[in-house]
């Protein structure tokens, strides 16, 4: 079987999950079937790479469209299936599987109808965003959610679809790149205080990874702990904004308590910080599976959480990290928000007071994360979803190609 991988991201350019995934999937892939990828941005050795330049000075969805295109064009004759990654690379898949008479299969690392702030981010490019997600998802012969939680979000969104074509692989964790890791050299730099209680967190500066709700919920950490902020890539000028404001509020609180590091740290480093922090936190508002938990956790960092999307299939409550019940329905009530952001913080302190409980969680979340989220085994839970698509697209093709399915 000869896979085609579509992508936006692959390395050495990755900033989400959905790059991460996709980086770890491919070498164990490999051991199964043969693949190729396709990515978008600069030319690299390793994939086929397509420049988001076309149409010049568009919209940048109309740019990614353009890529998009010119991955159909570069298809290898020999393909049996395409595999798409996030809405960047669903219309290439799509439009492959049209042009080549194959079977298309989508991974869903979010969905559209989940982020709609992401108008503000996009501007119209968010309604074309969502329209190639759309599509994607029903033309294709098996949708993959990386969560139960995304899987039912994908009927519940896009009820039209046959659920006999959805799927869930979770997302993995390479246990030997992630470990605890004694070096602290980058901690040194940063100026992270080994011997004090330390809460860290990792992610782009959005709405979606709720940070704004963990700056203010450390304004009750106990005195002398210290937070550790390795966040960058603010989505808009707006949410940099209300960070920013966020954070020098916090700042007049904590002093020196808090270190903001703004730009991309190595993936070295960012494991330095996880093993030597007490936890980890994740106060994401939308988290289809949350690879940067399992990141945390097998480092052996302490997981205090938001219980939303897939983190809950992640973080097991009381035995690996805590979980912090949220209601994205009332996100517009100040006061349940000022609520969640005091339970994540008492949450907090209960670990950082317990450093004995808190590094039982680390090691019970290290020994979770071999048990349960291995590439290898994630690897042929991929193909065994290639083989369905292939059998589905052989009884349903014809309906899948003009929509009707």
């Amino acid at each position: 079987m000869h896979v085609s991988i579509l992508t936006r991201e692959y390395p050495p350019t990755i900033y989400g999950g959905a790059g991460v995934h996709v980086a770890q999937l491919v070498p164990q892939l490999r051991k199964l079937v043969d693949v190729d990828v396709q990515c978008m941005g600069e030319p690299r050795p390793s994939a086929v790479a397509h420049k988001e330049d076309y149409p010049p000075n568009a919209n940048a969805a109309l740019r990614v469209f353009g890529a998009d295109l010119a991955m159909v064009a570069s298809l290898e004759a020999d393909t049996n299936l395409v595999h798409s990654h996030t809405w960047y690379a669903n219309l290439g898949g799509h439009l492959s599987g049209l042009f080549a008479s194959i079977p298309h299969v989508v991974t869903a690392h979010s969905l559209e109808p989940l982020r709609p702030w992401k108008k503000d981010q996009l501007g119209g490019g968010y309604e074309l965003s969502s329209w190639a997600e759309r599509t994607a998802f029903q033309g294709a012969s098996a949708v993959i959610g990386v969560s139960s939680a995304m899987a039912a979000d994908i009927l519940h969104w896009y009820p039209e679809l046959d659920p006999d074509k959805v799927h869930v692989v979770r997302n993995g964790i390479d246990v030997e790149e992630f470990y605890p890791d004694a070096a602290h050299d980058y901690c040194d730099k940063i100026g992270m205080d080994l011997d004090r209680p330390t809460v860290a967190f990792v992610g782009r500066i959005t709405r979606q990874k709720g940070l704004v709700h963990l700056v203010r919920a450390a304004r009750e950490f106990d005195k002398g702990t210290q937070l550790v902020l390795l966040a960058s890539s603010p989505d808009t000028p707006e949410i940099a904004q209300q960070f920013s404001t966020a954070i020098e509020e916090l700042r007049a609180i904590m002093g020196d308590d808090l270190i903001w590091v703004e730009e991309m740290a190595p993936r070295a480093a960012v494991r330095q910080v996880y093993s030597h922090a007490t936890v980890f936190a994740c106060p994401s508002i939308y988290e289809p599976l949350g690879i940067v938990n399992l990141e945390a956790m097998a480092c052996e960092a302490s997981v205090v959480a938001s219980a939303v999307g897939g983190i809950p299939e992640v973080v097991d409550d009381g035995v690996t990290g805590s979980l912090v019940a949220y209601d994205p329905d009332q996100e517009n009530d100040a006061s349940y928000i000022a609520d969640f952001e005091h339970r994540f913080a008492e949450q907090v302190n209960e670990l950082t007071r317990n450093p004995a409980r808190a590094e039982a969680f680390g090691k019970a979340g290290r020994q979770r994360c071999i048990d349960h989220f291995s590439w290898a085994k994630i690897a042929q839970q991929t193909v065994d979803v290639y083989n369905h698509a292939i059998e589905y697209y052989a009884a349903h093709g014809r309906q899948l190609a003009s929509g009707t399915h």
